[in-house]
């Protein structure tokens, strides 16, 4: 879980290193200008030609017939339970998944639905684990109705699931007449990492989504892709849970500069972080986990300090980034940070360790 931001002090002064989160980026000059020359409609009635551009973009990007914006990540997860359960079901996913850990109890509260949470190194799980956790098809036990992953896997520090991985385990699933989902809040770092098209790496996903506000820049937006049938029933949660966006395109045209300018640059914010990783494991107490992509995961355990206490630190010095746990920190580069701000970053971070 990700702890919130040290609390300010007076006299701390602004944060100049933005570590905390990719979700920290703000939109360009270049992006809002866009945004503002937008074409808008009623979104409600399919007439926002911005908003249904995306939306076609979007489904041929993952290998989708449909697609549906929507304002939030959590919001395309949730939906996307809604409409692939009932109440009672079962959900498998990784123990450390975003719709277990950080999404409020969605899952229980909202679909009726629990989640089972499965171990595997770096976020990830497979077969064998699938298997260990089916239940015979019997009236005492729930129905096991999803398969959920992560790509990339947050809490697995950022780990891109291996192609193959994921048609094993989509596979598993549809064997056992179980539909798959995947949460794509970072996809697009996964496919600049690993050179794998985003079709081809949601091909044997029922439902896929793409996060727009985090390495892509933008304000607001995330996509929810699958079949015609499963983007139809999508709408009803849609509309159940705050409805159309109406003029929707504003937004809409930030999610398409994204698209058009923002992706493969990804792949400095992954050279950054394997600077930052580097940089860091130098400092005298601090271990490290190798970066697959944007995310830096450190533990300060030797320090003799917490990573709260580490973090409000270099907070004070104007470095912020974030915990998930008492000695487990997490640096998150994007593209608000530039290799020069990540030495200054390393510098302050060992600075405030020796102080």
């Amino acid at each position: 879980m990700v702890h919130a931001p040290p609390k300010l002090q007076p006299g701390c002064p602004p944060v100049r290193i933005n570590l905390f989160s990719d979700t920290q980026t703000k939109p360009s000059q270049a992006m809002k200008a866009f945004m503002m020359a937008a074409e808008v409609g009623d979104e409600q009635s399919g007439t926002d030609p911005t908003v249904t551009a995306l939306c076609e973009r979007m489904a041929k990007l993952m290998g989708k017939q449909a697609a549906m914006f929507l304002p939030s990540g959590t919001m395309c997860n949730q939906i996307a339970i809604l409409t692939h359960c009932r109440p009672g079901d079962e959900i498998l996913a990784h123990e450390t998944s975003h719709i277990l850990t950080s999404e409020g109890g969605g899952a229980a509260a909202l679909a009726g639905a629990q989640i089972t949470g499965m171990t595997g190194a770096r976020g990830m799980f497979d077969v064998a684990a699938l298997e260990a956790r089916l239940r015979p098809h019997s009236r005492y036990a729930p129905p096991q109705t999803l398969v959920a992953v992560e790509q990339t896997s947050n809490l697995g520090g950022g780990a891109v699931w291996p192609l193959a991985a994921l048609r094993s385990v989509a596979d598993w699933a549809h064997d056992h007449d179980m539909p798959t989902h995947m949460d794509g809040a970072r996809l697009m770092n996964a496919t600049v990492a690993s050179g794998v098209a985003p079709a081809d790496m949601a091909a044997d996903w029922d439902s896929v989504w793409l996060d727009f506000t985090k390495g892509l820049g933008a304000g607001l937006g995330a996509v929810l892709c699958g079949s015609e049938a499963f983007i139809g029933r999508a709408w009803r949660w849609k509309q159940r849970l705050g409805g159309a966006l109406r003029q929707g395109g504003l937004s809409a045209a930030g999610c398409l500069y994204a698209l058009d300018h923002n992706v493969d640059r990804l792949a400095e914010d992954h050279v950054n972080a394997r600077a930052l990783a580097r940089g860091l494991a130098q400092i005298e107490g601090i271990t490290v986990e190798d970066p697959e992509t944007n995310l830096v995961f450190f533990d300060t355990t030797a320090t003799g300090m917490t990573a709260d206490t580490l973090a409000a630190k270099a907070r004070a010095e104007g470095v912020s980034f974030s915990t998930m746990g008492r000695y487990r920190g997490r640096a998150c580069t994007h593209l608000d940070v530039t290799a020069a701000g990540i030495e200054e970053a390393v510098a302050v971070i060992r600075r405030v360790r020796a102080a």
